[in-house]
Parts: C-alpha cells; sequence; structure tokens
C-alpha cells in the first residue's frame, strides 16, 4: 500500500485533471490481478463494491484506540492533530513506527491484503465482534510501515479519501491504463457496479462480458445551473424536453422479481422508508432500473421538502405517519430494463421505454410530465414555464435534451436546470474547517451565524449558528480568507467557551467573529440543527461583505419574516 499511498498524496498535490487520471494509470498498468480490482476500488474511496451490500462498521473510537495501541498515540497529540487537519488519518499517520515483529505472523499490506482485512472487519459478527474489528485493525496498522501509507489506509477506512478523484476520473484512468474506449469502460462500470471488476475486464480485453447488476446503483446524472434572467444561449440550439424541477428526494429504483430498492442521492438503500412506493413497483412486471424523485403529496400537488422530513431515515412507517405524510414516486428517466441497459440510448427513447413501463399506474408511482420547447424560445417564454412551476409549488425547471445519453456521475450541458434563489441574508463566520479533496489544505468551509437579542429588553446581540457553506468564493479568496483566519483562531479558553456556546463540532474551528458573508439559499425551515432554531436548503456564498460589520448582520427577526414570507407564497396557514 505504500505504492498506492504515494500514488494518492501526488493526485492530492495537482488540480490537474489529466494529470490525476496519468498517475493513476500509471500505478493501475502496473498491478498483477490480485491488487488491481482492490486498488481500482480504493481510488474511488470505497473498500466493496457497490454491487455488494457490505459495510466497515468500524467506528472512529475503535480506530484510535487500535492505533493507540499499536503506535502509543497519546489522546493530546491526537486532538492536536486532528485540530490541525481535521482528518483522522492525517492525524493519526504521523505516529507510526515499525512493529517489532518480524515474524512469521507480521502482514504485507498490499491492495489484495488490505482488502481480504477489510472483509474480515465487515464479516465480523457476535458478541465478540468490537473486539475482533479492534484485532484487525490492529494488524493492519502493524503492517504499515511508512506514515503515508497508514494516512491513507486510514482514509480508506474512515471514507475520507478526499484527494479530488471523483470515480469518473477513475474510470477514465483505467481506460487509459489499458488502452480501451472510455465510453465502454464506462458502460460496464455503470452495469456491473464495481469497478474493480471492470479494471480486470479492461485489462483482458473482456468489457463486452460485463453484465446488468440491478440494485448496484448507477451515479446519477447531474444538471448544470443556468441563471435566472439571461438570455438562455445553452437552450437555443437543440431541442429540449421540459420537466418541473421538484422538491423532493432523488431516487434510482431498481426492480426485480422478489427484490426491490430505493437508492439515495448518498447510493444507500431507502426503500424501507416508503413501503407504498415499493408496493406500487412491485406491481409493474418485469426488470428495470428508473431514475426518479420522491415527493409528499396532498391532493394532487407537491409540497415542499420539509413535508419529507418525517420520513426520512425511518426501517418502520407508522400507519398514521402514512396517512399523514402520502408520497409519490415521480420517475423520468428508465435506466434499464430487462437484460438492456439504456444509458446510451437518447433520452426521447428511454423516456418511450419509461411510457411502456407505465402503461398503467397508480397515484404513487406515475411518470414525470414533460413538454417540448422550441427551439430558439424567448426568455418570455421560459419566465412563463417557470412562473406556473413556481405556482403549482415546483422549484423550477429542469431543461434535458432530446437526444442526450444518460452519463452517470456527470454534470455538463445536456441536462440544465433553472432554480431561483428564495432570498439572501447578511450572516457572520463564527468557525471555519478544512475542504475535501484539493481544498483539503484550505479552511473553505465556513458556519456562520445570524444576530440575536440577549433579552427582550436589551439591544445588544449575540450569534447564533443557521449554516454551513462552502461554495461560492474563488480560489483567490479562499486563499485569502484563509490565511486571515488562521492568524485570528479564537484562543483557547475562547474557544473552548465557543463550542459550548455555539454548539460547534469538534472539527470546527472558531474564529474572531468578524467576517461577513452574504448566503443565498432556495428554502428556509424550522430545525433543532441550530440554535437559531432555522436551518437553510442549499445555502451558497454570493460574496464576502467586507463593507459590512458584524453589527450590521441580519437578525433572527428577519429570518423569520423570510420564513413567513414563504409559508404565505406556498398557501400554508402557520
Amino acid at each position: 500500500m505504500i505504492a498506492f499511498a504515494r500514488t494518492c498524496a501526488a493526485i492530492a498535490a495537482t488540480a490537474s485533471k489529466l494529470e490525476k487520471i496519468g498517475l493513476v494509470a500509471e500505478y493501475l498498468r502496473e498491478l498483477d490481478d490480485g491488487d488491481l480490482a482492490p486498488a481500482a476500488r480504493f481510488f474511488t474511496g470505497n473498500p466493496f463494491p457497490q454491487a455488494q451490500e457490505r459495510s466497515l462498521a468500524v467506528g472512529g473510537r475503535t480506530i484510535v484506540e487500535a492505533a493507540a495501541g499499536v503506535w502509543g498515540v497519546e489522546d493530546a497529540a491526537l486532538s492536536a492533530g486532528y485540530r490541525a487537519t481535521g482528518d483522522l488519518g492525517a492525524a493519526l499517520g504521523p505516529f507510526v513506527r515499525p512493529s517489532h515483529d518480524l515474524g512469521l505472523f507480521r502482514d504485507t499490506l498490499t491492495p489484495a491484503r488490505f482488502a481480504v482485512l477489510l472483509g474480515e472487519i465487515a464479516d465480523a459478527a457476535g458478541k465478540n465482534a468490537q473486539k475482533r474489528r479492534r484485532v484487525l485493525c490492529e494488524r493492519i496498522f502493524s503492517a504499515c510501515t511508512d506514515p503515508l501509507e497508514a494516512t491513507y489506509v486510514i482514509k480508506i477506512m474512515t471514507d475520507e479519501l478526499r484527494i479530488g478523484l471523483r470515480e469518473g476520473l477513475v474510470i477514465d484512468a483505467v481506460a487509459r491504463a489499458f488502452a480501451r474506449d472510455p465510453g465502454a469502460v464506462r458502460r460496464a462500470a455503470s452495469a456491473a457496479g464495481d469497478l474493480g471488476a471492470v479494471a480486470l475486464a479492461a485489462k483482458h480485453d473482456a468489457l463486452d462480458g460485463v453484465t446488468i447488476a440491478y440494485h448496484a446503483p448507477v451515479a446519477f446524472m447531474l444538471a448544470s445551473p443556468i441563471a435566472y434572467g439571461t438570455e438562455y444561449k445553452d437552450l437555443a440550439a437543440a431541442a429540449w424536453l421540459v420537466e418541473h424541477k421538484y422538491d423532493g428526494i432523488r431516487a434510482q429504483a431498481h426492480v426485480t422479481p422478489g427484490r426491490i430498492s430505493l437508492f439515495s442521492r448518498t447510493l444507500n438503500d431507502v426503500a424501507a422508508s416508503y413501503p407504498e412506493i415499493v408496493a406500487a413497483l412491485r406491481a409493474v412486471p418485469g426488470s428495470f432500473a428508473l431514475d426518479g424523485e420522491i415527493v409528499a403529496v396532498r391532493d394532487g400537488r407537491v409540497l415542499p421538502f420539509r413535508y419529507l422530513q418525517a420520513r426520512l431515515q425511518r426501517k418502520e412507517v407508522a400507519p398514521e405517519l402514512l396517512r399523514e405524510v402520502p408520497v409519490q414516486y415521480v420517475a423520468f428517466d428508465a435506466l434499464a430494463r430487462d437484460d438492456e441497459f439504456l444509458l446510451d440510448r437518447p433520452l426521447a427513447e428511454r423516456r418511450a421505454q419509461l411510457a411502456e413501463l407505465f402503461a398503467s399506474t397508480s397515484d404513487t408511482l406515475v411518470a414525470a410530465p414533460w413538454s417540448a420547447l422550441e427551439e430558439g424560445a424567448a426568455p418570455e417564454v421560459v419566465h412563463e414555464r417557470f412562473e406556473a412551476s413556481r405556482l403549482a409549488g415546483n422549484e423550477g425547471l429542469v431543461f434535458k435534451r432530446s437526444d442526450s445519453p444518460y452519463t452517470p456521475g456527470r454534470r455538463g450541458k445536456s441536462w440544465l436546470k433553472l432554480k431561483r434563489e428564495l432570498a439572501t441574508l447578511d450572516c457572520v463566520v463564527v468557525a471555519v474547517e478544512r475542504g475535501h479533496g484539493r481544498r483539503v489544505n484550505v479552511l473553505s468551509d465556513y458556519t456562520f451565524a445570524v444576530r440575536v437579542l440577549r433579552q427582550a429588553q436589551d439591544d445588544r446581540h449575540e450569534l447564533a449558528v443557521i449554516g454551513k457553506a462552502y461554495s461560492g468564493l474563488t480560489d483567490l479568496e479562499i486563499a485569502a480568507m484563509t490565511e486571515w483566519f488562521e492568524a485570528h483562531r479564537l484562543p483557547p479558553d475562547e474557544a473552548r467557551a465557543a463550542y459550548a456556546r455555539l454548539d460547534l463540532k469538534r472539527h470546527e474551528i472558531p474564529v474572531e467573529p468578524t467576517v461577513v458573508l452574504e448566503i443565498a439559499f432556495d428554502i428556509i425551515q424550522k430545525s433543532d440543527l441550530h440554535a437559531s432554531g432555522y436551518s437553510l436548503r442549499f445555502p451558497r456564498i454570493v460574496r464576502l461583505r467586507p463593507d459590512k460589520s458584524p453589527q450590521e448582520a441580519d437578525t433572527i427577526e428577519r429570518v423569520t419574516e423570510i420564513y413567513a414570507e414563504m409559508l404565505t407564497r406556498e398557501g400554508v396557514r402557520r
């Protein structure tokens, strides 16, 4: 795993996608079959194939205890390292020391051997499972001989690889390593649900033999945002299908005789939370995979997302909750049908397959309505359709090229989404943390707050957290703000008080509450997640506000006003 770790470090050090692809390809090309499959999976950050319903089930505490037993890590030193990096692997890696066990029982940690040990951790069960997991973690750590190796081994174990390497880049690297068509590798990866198996197939020129693996979720195709009120030049030169953008939960349905899965955006199976959708899908004959949206409905109208929250992550749904929050699966794409994978077919053909499947449907299972948009449609036409969708309670519109294939995990110009932000708030940054991928060395994630009166008769304000944002600033702005935040961390005593007062997490770094950001968002909702009592959905940074002091930031009263205005527009009684 030392060569794997060094490759990962080199990948993290470059922002060039082509260089990342080249580094992965060069490493994979030299591996034997036993190491190739697990290494390809590890580059995606996953210890196991997506097609397998396996999880490592090892917590950070077990990892820390095992590391302390093998390397003698002390709590104070670990805490300091974690505060500096925000990453358990990077915090523990420097403590590696060579094992004194030079006998027969010392492991050599290759990708293949690491995969076997991870499998044993996942399979540990029974009353001694926790002890067994710790022992296996100790074996893994005893086999590490290099700090970088230990860092990336732990990153994989904690699902925090974070080197700016999306699965699509690994797919391109597999294609380059073995001189295969990237499209053929991508199709095989989407079908198999196991990039390791696809890497082996690519090496041995056997991609055509990779078949569909139902219940292995495909990465979702994504839509690129377009700004409201522009000339919509991206819509000018093609034929488009127009759909409502629903305020629900994106879900991929996989249906085979005897089994039904509903995968969320995080690729977790959430079928248990929606038994009525499972029952409706079971009534449709054949095997198929669909892309769509789970929405809450009442009297034929799609309700805002917050109505769905009571249904989230439920393993069992009580009958009264089924009645209170009825849901519907609105399918808008067909990804596979029986033995045929449909991703390369044009959208118009995939919609035709969907129409055949849904020739007879129920109130719980419907095909998304769509309409055509003429080439070169005037902005006024786009705005008219947008406002009609908003009046119906939806977020906006999605435009899809009728000739577009389904490209898993890609955000291109074939699908475009048109939304309009609800409002903006001027908020104060109270804590920061390191980013992910290429931003792992900068402070790019900001926790922000609004002002709250201390007492009813007092004009002084305190701060209450209302959200976190990490997108919107340029790399230059993030670099400059990282330097500022590093220089303006709160002293230890004040930081401890801030953790308690603002209910911050351990990995968040309290800073002087001086910086003001303008934050845009799509929805505001009541929430126990933050002390303000509210949370913002899809918050993003519009700009820095150096012209404003913290005393000029927005208040909780302004938040309450925006929330009330939103409910009024939705026709909801308070």
